[in-house]
């Protein structure tokens, strides 16, 4: 009896012995660590997958940026060279404009002449000999002083020089007065009451005058007088007004 026991016995030891469950419970702590790293291991992969399309896609925008540098400061060339030429356009034309004027201003000074040597020349029948054709005054920077001109021609017969005297006087009002002040009191450049004159076709007489204080101009007398044998005399009055509107 005691003899067929003994297999059941060893089978029972077999059954429960206490490493086998052991290493039952070390192969599943080791496939534990293994699926542990394994997932650790795919989560560094894709963070580094993902790390890598943050730094392509970082040199994208940064080339990007650079290429916006570059066109706006290709835009900001194109606005300077664009202002540039603008003012050298501008230039160009307030120097063409100038021109125009001057060579206006020339050209309407060219056909008075003419104009003025044509009279000389081939004058109407009422207007010959001696004539006081112009008295023009131009302001000076200093108040009450102006540049003044007068021009005496001989018109017609001027094959010979005719010679006399010219006074111009400026008449006013002073102090509710009527006042008439000779153009040597008024001009340092006329010492003589009477300017003398000696000319074939024409004569200027020019110089600066300068008015009193509370003076009021009105007009400018001019009286020429010839004498010899083309005795002559020539008188023209000048509003003060018109000479100065200009």
């Amino acid at each position: 009896m005691s003899e067929q026991r003994k297999p059941a016995e060893e089978y029972v030891v077999i059954r429960h012995r206490p490493g086998y469950r052991l290493r039952q419970y070390m192969i599943l702590l080791a496939f534990t660590v293994i699926a542990a790293a394994a997932g650790y291991a795919a989560g560094m992969a894709q963070g580094g997958f993902r790390f890598t399309s943050a730094e392509a896609s970082n040199e994208r925008l940064e080339d990007q940026v650079a290429t916006l540098k570059t066109r706006y400061r290709e835009a900001r060339q194109q606005l300077v060279n664009l202002e540039r030429g603008k003012l050298i356009d501008e230039q160009a034309l307030n120097e063409a404009r100038t021109i125009i004027v001057d060579l206006e201003t020339r050209a309407g000074g060219l056909k008075s002449d003419l104009t003025f040597y044509k009279n000389i020349m081939a004058p109407s029948k009422t207007s010959k000999g001696l004539q006081v054709d112009r008295f023009s005054l131009v302001s000076d920077r200093q108040a009450n002083a102006y540049d003044f001109k007068l021009v005496l021609t001989q018109v017609g017969n001027n094959k010979s020089y005719i010679s006399g005297v010219v006074a111009v006087n400026i008449i006013g009002m002073r102090d509710n007065e009527k006042e008439v002040i000779a153009l040597r009191d008024l001009s340092q450049d006329i010492e003589d009451l009477g300017v003398k004159f000696r000319f074939r076709y024409f004569q200027d007489v020019e110089g600066k005058l300068a008015l009193p204080d509370g003076f009021e101009p009105l007009e400018v007398q001019v009286v020429a007088q010839a004498g010899g044998r083309k005795s002559a005399q020539a008188e023209r009055t000048f509003n003060w007004d018109d000479l100065t509107e200009n």
